[in-house]
């Protein structure tokens, strides 16, 4: 309703619009508006909005605005900060503050191009493993998430002149599985899950970067893990390149996530509930935080 009344509102032109909006406010509440545009004036819908009071910094609603560009919302009376985003974009922070039976007419907010970031040198990056990270997310079933990382690996990236062309190359020692639970892990090293006799290690090839605007590429390649090999997206978000480290070394970063089903990896979840073998579900969360270096004849290697 609130959404409607608003579109109304807002058809008529900003010369039209009047001092307020039409919203329904609960008690003791107001209200904002805001359309997100983008860098040519037009509406943005799926843009991210989150809304956080100012004194405590604390999340009081988030959203995304309609395919016309626009998200409103009612709070109680106070000072907010309101992030809003998008991707390939430069993020827009504004405060606005809430008045008691006030709805003031919407703003608009437009959404600068990103910087966009240098991409890497060519030639090849180790990775620096005490400034990376492989994480995972399981679903327990019935229950909680179970959190683990793999705390042995080595993996390097070959950057070409042209991005699209570079290569990466994983390789994971399985049995290095660590979820803070020793009876968990020794379990999940097993034959009923990772098999680490067998297949001591997962590792993953990169076959092409793909683009995808702003500081966001999927990377396309194969994993492979308990013997089975799979293709696989890795949704990637690249942080920069800087100077700095051990010996001010070049140094690149990024943050690269995939969903994997474990069925793909012949490890059949389904068989090991019926043996009553409850320990996580169907699908594992993967996320790769990586830090490189760039790897030259007067460049150190990175440490153990």
């Amino acid at each position: 309703m609130a959404l409607r009344l608003l579109r109304r509102r807002l058809s008529r032109g900003t010369a039209g619009a009047g001092p307020s909006m039409s919203v329904p406010l609960p008690p003791d509440a107001g209200a904002f508006g805001y359309q997100v545009v983008d860098p040519m004036g037009q509406p943005m819908g799926g843009a991210e909005v989150t809304v956080s009071a100012v004194e405590s910094h604390r999340v009081v609603t988030r959203g995304t605005t309609d395919p016309n560009g626009y998200f409103i919302a009612t709070l109680p009376p106070g000072s907010y900060s309101v992030m809003t985003v998008a991707e390939g974009l430069s993020p827009a922070r504004e405060t606005v503050d809430i008045t008691a039976g006030v709805a003031p007419a919407p703003t608009r907010v437009g959404l600068a191009p990103a910087r966009q970031l240098e991409l890497p040198t060519a030639g090849t990056w180790l990775f620096d493993p005490p400034h990376t990270a492989i994480r995972f997310i399981a679903k327990h079933v019935g229950m909680a998430h179970v959190h683990g990382r793999f705390t042995r690996f080595q993996g390097g990236i070959r950057v070409a002149p042209d991005m699209t062309d570079s290569q990466v190359s994983v390789r994971i020692e399985a049995a290095s599985i660590n979820t803070g639970n020793n009876t968990r892990d020794n379990h999940l090293r097993s034959a009923d899950f990772l098999d680490v006799e067998r297949y001591p290690y997962i590792d993953f090839t990169s076959t092409r970067f793909a683009y995808r605007g702003g500081s966001k590429w999927t990377l396309h390649g194969t994993l492979t893990m308990h013997g089975t090999s799979r293709s696989v997206g890795l949704d990637t978000t690249y942080l920069g390149m800087v100077n700095g480290g051990y010996d001010q070394e070049l140094r690149c970063a990024a943050l690269a996530k995939t969903e994997l089903h474990r069925e793909d990896y012949t490890l059949n979840w389904r068989s090991m509930l019926a043996r009553g073998i409850a320990v996580v579900g169907p699908t594992i969360q993967l996320e790769m935080d990586v830090q490189a270096m760039y790897r030259t004849h007067d460049t150190p290697t990175p440490p153990e």
